[in-house]
């Protein structure tokens, strides 16, 4: 036993020479340098599902139009999109439309008439107007392609966004109560009134490629009336008389939310599998002028209803920074289905999708970033106007 204790305490004494220091301090930085990786792979990860979850649709719509293009022809002809996105997709969107949208929520807010009114006149014809005018403009100086300019058109007509308009509004310190309504009433009428608009501007003629017989309008607004407005009118009853369906709804919601964004994702992949199987149908730079045309024309609007809102509602910050959004903002999530409804037979669809496409990110970056600045609005002209400020944390 001393002779074991002698030999433990020669050992603990026992200097290290330097070539047993040098592999000490290569295991210490090789220990340090792995923990340094991890960490930032950890980072750039965490980072990463923070960006997707925020971002998934814009995300998954870029990764399946790079499918499309890769191999267009298994969404334009293996997957059947005549039956599995036309109808299929589009049907199941619109009954969960209908089973989220709360008619109720259509009562709330309509004492002021003059605010309301505005919302929908501008979103609907002001913006459409505009755009019109836009677009056949540049389709004059060949700056873009007819189906491009009536891409631009279409995107126009559709009704504006439900949950993006009452984020925005809520992180702007607007009117939620005004941002519920409009959001509900112009989505329900944005089911009938948008494929007036695009045929009152556009004609019927549009409908189909050329060369072919047009569409009749009985024949569009049976099968619109199939794919959108019946699925709509079954969710609305379903949602009344049929309790246990809503609370299944409810329950799941989160998978039915992400189930819809996947039919979406869908739809848009076949939309593009269809035009990249003509080769001189779309290009990188179609795309980039869009986003260059896209950003004027929503830089323009927005300035337009803001100008128009100051005027009509001088004293009312809450309404016109909830106004701002309301009369801009176009939707994705009815609007991918009900192109794909209308321009079924055009092959030509993917460049009717491609401008909402764009207008739908840019109004939430525009969105996003203004938001801190009509915070700071509404509590400047509240405390003005000598308003009772409320403050809540968002």
């Amino acid at each position: 036993v001393e002779e074991t204790n002698e030999t433990n305490e020669i050992n603990e004494t026992k200097p290290l020479d330097d070539k047993s220091k040098d592999t000490v301090k290569i295991e210490i930085v090789d220990a340090e340098s792995d923990n340094d990786n991890t960490s930032c792979a950890s980072k750039w990860y965490t980072k990463w599902c923070r960006f997707y979850k925020a971002n998934s649709f814009l995300v998954l719509v870029v990764i399946v139009i790079l499918l499309a293009y890769a191999y267009p022809k298994l969404g334009a002809v293996y997957l059947a999109p005549q039956i599995t996105a036309t109808w299929i997709a589009v049907i199941f969107i619109f009954l969960l439309a209908g089973l989220s949208l709360k008619t109720a929520e259509l009562v709330n807010a309509l004492s002021n008439i003059k605010f309301n009114a505005l919302i929908l006149l501008f979103n609907f014809g002001a913006v459409s107007g505009i755009v019109y005018g836009f677009s056949r403009l540049m389709i004059s100086w060949n700056v873009v392609s007819q189906p491009l300019g009536d891409g631009m058109l279409i995107c126009s007509c559709l009704p504006l966004t439900i949950n993006m308009v009452l984020v925005l509004t809520k992180s702007s310190g607007g009117d939620e109560a005004a941002a519920v309504f409009n959001a509900a009433a112009g989505n329900m009428i944005g089911v009938f009134l948008t494929p007036f608009l695009i045929l009152m501007y556009l004609g019927v003629d549009s409908t189909s490629d050329d060369g072919e017989d047009p569409v009749s309008l009985g024949q569009m607004f049976l099968k619109l009336g199939c794919r959108v407005v019946l699925p709509v009118l079954v969710g609305q009853l379903l949602q009344k008389k049929v309790p246990t369906v809503t609370e299944f709804v409810k329950t799941y919601k989160p998978y039915f939310k992400q189930t819809q964004e996947y039919m979406l994702v869908f739809i848009v992949y076949t939309v593009f599998c269809k035009t990249f199987r003509d080769p001189d149908a779309t290009s990188a730079s179609d795309a980039v002028l869009m986003i260059v045309l896209q950003l004027v024309l929503l830089l323009f609007t927005m300035t337009l209803a803001w100008m128009t809102l100051a005027l009509l509602f001088p004293d009312q910050p809450k309404l016109r920074v909830m106004g701002l959004y309301g009369c801009t903002h176009k939707t994705v999530a009815m609007g991918v289905p009900l192109i794909n409804a209308i321009y079924e037979s055009n092959s030509n669809v993917g460049l009717y999708t491609l401008p909402l496409l764009i207008w739908h990110p840019m109004q939430l970056v525009l969105g996003t970033a203004l938001a801190p600045k009509l915070v700071r609005f509404v509590e400047r002209e509240e405390k003005r106007l000598g308003q009772p400020l409320q403050t809540e944390s968002i």
